[in-house]
């Protein structure tokens, strides 16, 4: 027996032990029921961050044959199209588009006895009229996602498929367990499903509510699939055994140094487990309050500590909702690992000397929103600023400033980077919503990071009908080009400003 099933079993043994005490106090009640139709609302409907929220669920179920035959189908067709354009003279736009078109089906069993499974399909294909030829698919930004690079770049066809989604179920109402390849959101992961196929983990999570609005979550992942890859891989490290670095963790928020070869050189595993726990409550009127914790084991440990007070304004409706999200990282190994490399894989010239060899530092992150009546929108100030310490490693696409100052495609947790962002949310009919967003990022301008920029991001959904959403997307960037020094060297910054479009369509069915 290896060790991923060793750990396997003594979580679910764990879990059942604690369902068996929480069960014994009688306080929350079940609340599987079966499945029914509300009248006004399709079977599933999407959230503005392309999550999904299922109106309609399977019941429960007598015998394993009505297990399967009164499961629900889910269907989704899907198209996302890119164009993408840098800004600065000469610069090669090659890789400037792609689409891809595809979607998903899902299946989910009716539960026997408190048991059930989950089983999901994605797929992308890329329309030889608008796509990067072959040798350009290293330039292709913000499209990659619609295709699999390595897949190309080995002689593979374009497209994507993948088993998103296959998981075993355990749920009483009071502790919910899952054993299998699922979608994870939290603080540090998320499914991130904003363009063909989501971010998903091999492993075993449990959710268990401790107490009225209050619920505890424990995971362990032992391998991670990417939106762009067709096979699972490890949680954090970067390059394979070959060097190939699309065939591991190759996310935009891995750190470089963290790669296979560093690993095996510093004599550490290059394959690695993720734990995860997090405690959420409600309990206190208009607060929610959450824990966060993460680990890999050798390399990296991450708390956070978020909070967010509602406060109505008298009778009128209108509310202000200030927000704070504390991220510590703490290193457990990994700064040895990655040596004298930034997270950019470049010098840490211009660094504390303390980030050689360790992975420390914090991110600070506040928000104030004026929330309008009858959830019609919201108008938000931002405000993130890491420490000027190591970089923030976030490869899981739970983006630390997240909710906070992070546009569309920007990372904006690198040493000592402070950044502001205003945000306005509209909903102007049932139809038609639309955000804007500007922020102002000020990156420093003594380390081999980006340069300081402004960036645009407008988004707009339109419900042409109940089932079928438009999405409509556009980033600009404008950056600094400038000459800086790194140590006692002058370099230079290159102009990274772009146009970004990007336009969506969602079916659910």
């Amino acid at each position: 027996m290896n060790k991923e099933r060793i750990k396997l079993g003594i979580i679910t043994s764990a879990v059942l032990l604690m369902n068996t005490g929480l069960m014994a106090g009688g306080d929350i009640k079940e609340e599987i029921e079966p499945a029914k139709i509300v009248s006004d609302k399709p079977k599933r409907t999407l959230n503005g961050n392309m999550t999904l929220n299922y109106n309609v669920l399977p019941g429960t179920a007598d015998n394993i044959h009505d297990m399967f035959s009164e499961g629900v189908f889910y269907g989704r067709l899907r198209t996302n199209t890119f164009y993408w354009e840098w800004a600065a003279d000469g610069a090669n736009n090659d890789g400037a588009k792609s689409m891809g078109i595809g979607g998903s089906l899902i299946y989910k069993s009716a539960a026997l006895n408190h048991f059930s499974f989950t089983m999901g399909y994605y797929g992308s294909l890329n329309p030889e009229f608008w796509r990067a030829d072959d040798a350009d698919i290293g330039r292709v930004k913000a499209g990659k996602d619609t295709f699999s690079r390595f897949k190309v770049k080995q002689g593979g066809s374009y497209g994507i498929h993948a088993l998103g989604q296959a998981f075993l179920e355990y749920n009483n109402g009071t502790v919910d367990v899952k054993v299998g390849r699922q979608l994870f959101e939290s603080v540090f992961t998320a499914s991130n499903d904003t363009k063909m196929i989501p971010n998903t983990f091999d492993g075993v999570t449990a959710a268990i509510k401790i107490a009225p609005k209050t619920t505890v979550r424990l995971a362990w992942f032992g391998a991670q699939k990417l939106r762009d890859h067709e096979d699972a891989h490890d949680v954090i490290t970067f390059k394979d055994a070959n060097g190939e670095s699309w065939n591991n963790n190759d996310d935009a928020g891995k750190h470089r140094g963290l790669n296979y070869n560093n690993f095996v050189a510093a004599g550490e595993d290059p394959n690695h487990d993720m734990y995860l726990a997090d405690i959420s409550t409600k309990y206190i009127k208009n607060l929610k309050l959450t824990g966060s914790y993460l680990q890999i084991p050798g390399v990296v440990k991450d708390f956070v500590i978020e909070a967010h007070y509602k406060i109505p304004l008298f009778d009128s409706g209108w509310a202000v909702r200030p927000g704070i999200r504390h991220f510590m990282q703490m290193d457990d190994g990994g700064g040895v690992v990655a040596g004298d490399s930034n997270a950019l894989g470049g010098s840490l010239a211009g660094y504390d000397p303390s980030v050689n060899g360790s992975l420390d530092t914090n991110l600070f992150n506040a928000r104030l929103d004026i929330l309008m009546p009858e959830k019609k929108g919201f108008f938000r100030l931002g405000y993130s600023k890491v420490a000027d310490e190591a970089d923030i490693i976030a490869p899981w696409r739970g983006f630390p400033t997240g909710g906070f100052t992070r546009a569309m495609a920007q990372y904006n947790w690198f040493a000592n980077t402070e950044t502001i962002m205003l945000r306005a949310v509209y909903k102007f009919n049932p139809t038609w919503k639309a955000s804007i967003r500007y922020a102002m990022q000020d990156f420093d301008d003594n380390k081999a990071v980006p340069s300081d920029s402004n960036v645009i991001h407008i988004d707009t959904w339109t419900n042409i009908t109940k089932d079928l959403q438009m999405r409509m997307r556009y980033g600009h960037v404008s950056a600094d080009d400038k000459t800086f020094k790194v140590g006692s060297l002058t370099d230079y910054k290159a102009d990274w400003s772009y146009d970004e479009f990007r336009l969506e369509f969602n079916y659910l069915f």
